[in-house]
Order: C-alpha cells, then sequence, then structure tokens
C-alpha cells in the first residue's frame, strides 16, 4: 500500500510538471506575427472560425519586430502561451537578387527578437515558420528534412534562407538549454487570397497569373513566362498551410524540423498552362530562358506529417480559381494595384 501511494504521489508530478500538448483552450492567448501577409491572414481566419478569442494582433507600424527593445516589451506585458511565428520579409526572385543584405539583416533580426523574448517570457509553444528555400540547390527529390545543410544553397536566395536557417537551429538550441518546445515546419511554394500580386515583388505563381490575366485583358497573342518552363516547383493554398499549422501546434513536440505541403511536383510549364486554362487565356505562352528560375526541382518529402495524420484538401486548379476571384475581387485589374476599400 506504501509502495503504491508512493508511486501515485510520482505520477501526480510528472502529470503536472510535464507539458501536455493537444487542443489549445479556445480562450488561450495566441499570438500571431506577420497577421497580415498570406499565411498570417489565413491562420487568423483559421484560428477565429474556429472559436479562438483572444488572438493578439500586431501590425508592422505598431510593433517593429527588428527593434529588440519593442519585442521584448511586448512579450513582458502580453504573456503570450503560443506563438505563431510567421513574420519574414519575403519577395520574389527578383527582390532577392536586387537586395539579398536586406533578406539576411531584417529577418536574422525578426527571428532573435522574437524567438528569444517567447523563452524568456514562458511561452509554452512556438511554432516557427520556414521555407523549401532552405534545402540545396541540388539534392535528391523529393527533399527529405535530413538533408538540410547538406549541400550548398541556391544562390539567388541564398540571404533569405541563411537567416531562415539560423532560425531553425535558434529553435533547437533553446529546446536544448531551455526546455522549450519550438517546433520548425518548412514550407512550399504558397499561394491564395492575400497574395502579393505586384510584379516587381511577387513569387512565381501570382506574377504568372497577373501576366496571363493581363495578357488576356489586353487582348495580346502572347504572354511572356520567365525561365525555360521546365524548373520544378510544390504548391500549396494557403488555407491548408493554416489546417497545417493549427494541426501541429496540437499534435507536433519534436526537435526536428517537419516539411508541410502536397509532395505533388509541377512544372512551370504545367502550372503556367493550368493557369492559362483557368483564366480563359487563348493567346500563346512564351517561355524566356534569359531570366532566372532558381533551383531545378524543388519538392518536398512530406512523409512525416502524412504520418502524423495532415493531408492537403485543395487541389492545384481549385486552388488557382480560388486566388483568381480573389484577385478579381481585391485589385483593380487595369492597373494591378489593390483597391483602396482593400488596404
Amino acid at each position: 500500500m506504501e509502495i503504491r501511494y508512493i508511486y501515485s504521489i510520482i505520477l501526480g508530478i510528472i502529470v503536472f510538471t510535464i507539458p501536455i500538448f493537444g487542443a489549445i483552450p479556445k480562450n488561450a492567448k495566441i499570438y500571431v506575427s506577420g497577421h497580415r501577409g498570406l499565411v498570417g491572414s489565413a491562420l487568423v481566419k483559421k484560428l477565429r472560425t474556429d472559436g479562438f478569442t483572444n488572438i493578439l494582433l500586431k501590425t508592422s507600424k505598431e510593433l517593429d519586430l527588428r527593434d529588440q527593445a519593442a519585442v521584448e516589451t511586448f512579450f513582458a506585458k502580453e504573456q503570450p502561451e503560443y506563438v505563431f511565428h510567421i513574420a519574414a520579409k519575403v519577395g520574389g526572385i527578383n527582390a532577392h537578387i536586387n537586395t539579398p543584405a536586406n533578406f539576411i539583416c531584417d529577418n536574422l533580426k525578426i527571428i532573435t527578437n522574437v524567438i528569444d523574448s517567447a523563452q524568456k517570457y514562458g511561452t509554452k509553444k512556438l511554432v516557427y515558420i520556414g521555407s523549401s528555400c532552405i534545402y540545396p540547390r541540388i539534392c535528391p527529390q523529393p527533399i527529405k528534412e535530413e538533408y538540410l545543410l547538406s549541400a550548398p544553397l541556391e544562390p539567388t536566395n541564398e540571404a533569405y534562407a541563411v537567416a531562415k536557417i539560423a532560425g531553425i537551429k535558434l529553435c533547437q538550441a533553446f529546446n536544448r538549454q531551455y526546455g522549450t518546445t519550438f517546433v520548425s515546419c518548412m514550407l512550399p511554394n504558397m499561394y491564395g487570397p492575400g497574395d502579393n500580386f505586384n510584379l516587381e515583388t511577387s513569387h512565381v505563381l501570382p506574377a504568372i497569373l497577373v501576366k496571363i490575366y493581363q495578357a488576356k485583358k489586353d487582348g495580346r497573342k502572347a504572354a511572356s513566362i520567365w525561365g525555360t518552363g521546365k524548373a520544378y516547383r510544390e504548391f500549396l493554398y494557403v488555407d491548408d498551410l493554416a489546417e497545417a499549422l493549427m494541426f501541429l501546434m496540437e499534435n507536433y513536440n519534436e526537435n526536428e524540423i517537419i516539411n508541410i505541403g502536397t509532395g505533388e511536383p509541377v512544372s512551370i510549364a504545367e502550372l503556367a498552362n493550368l493557369i492559362k486554362k483557368v483564366v480563359g487565356y487563348e493567346g500563346e505562352l512564351v517561355f524566356d530562358p534569359s531570366k532566372p528560375e532558381g533551383t531545378p526541382c524543388k519538392v518536398m518529402d512530406v512523409t512525416r506529417i502524412h504520418a502524423l495524420g495532415w493531408h492537403a484538401k485543395n487541389t492545384l486548379e481549385e486552388g488557382i480559381r480560388k486566388t483568381l476571384a480573389w484577385y478579381e475581387a481585391n485589385y483593380d485589374t487595369k492597373t494591378n494595384t489593390i483597391l483602396p476599400s482593400n488596404k
């Protein structure tokens, strides 16, 4: 009887001292950094739809995440229980080529300030969002998590990738040293409502969509697409990602990174032709091999997250149709600028 009593005390201590993760209380204090971006806005919509009532949101004007003192003051005051760290300086291939110093400097500041303050002020769990660009330019396909740092990076976005890799290592170091639960997930090319359709800074899918849409609107016989069209990418609709992030917050506590995606390779030529079909453009697609197209193939292995039970729901065509509908509703398609009422 005495031994059983001792065991029950030990079990009680274990239960109440080891963090148990699962369903997050609906009134839990959740901070979403970068909530106005493509991924952040989809996640906030998901949280609100699911009934979460205590979501902390700050615009970049209200809280500059590059400012260490400001970030620490925010965490000291609010002490969020759960953090989705999405905020980052992002851009397309053109922006990465022209302003690499901005990408590495700003992102290192943002990453370090948020993760450090989360540990310092008792965040229960943090989900850090990375990108498939962290993986080597040339590596076996599909890309497994263990391929990280196994070969050189793609030169056109090396600065951004180095900063994001630093974030992964920072999370892992805090977990080892302080016993935190900071998990890192890697994303493929994202797209969907709220995307950036500025041709100077946008990613590949919205850029191609705008080019083809405008070619149809202007009655042009051809639309120009960067690169040969032979590069392969993987595309994930942003609402599917929002579900995946919530799934990982409640179901994944490992120190190793985890990929999120469809695992389905699509060539840029196939993508452009699918967008052409959705837009209803009857002209020719002209690929320009003089323009950069980045890594030859970048498709992630999603075996790990599939084994946990998560799968994307939207097909690429379904996602493109929803994205096109949002673009037409929120942009002045004559000037390709966002409507004043939607800024």
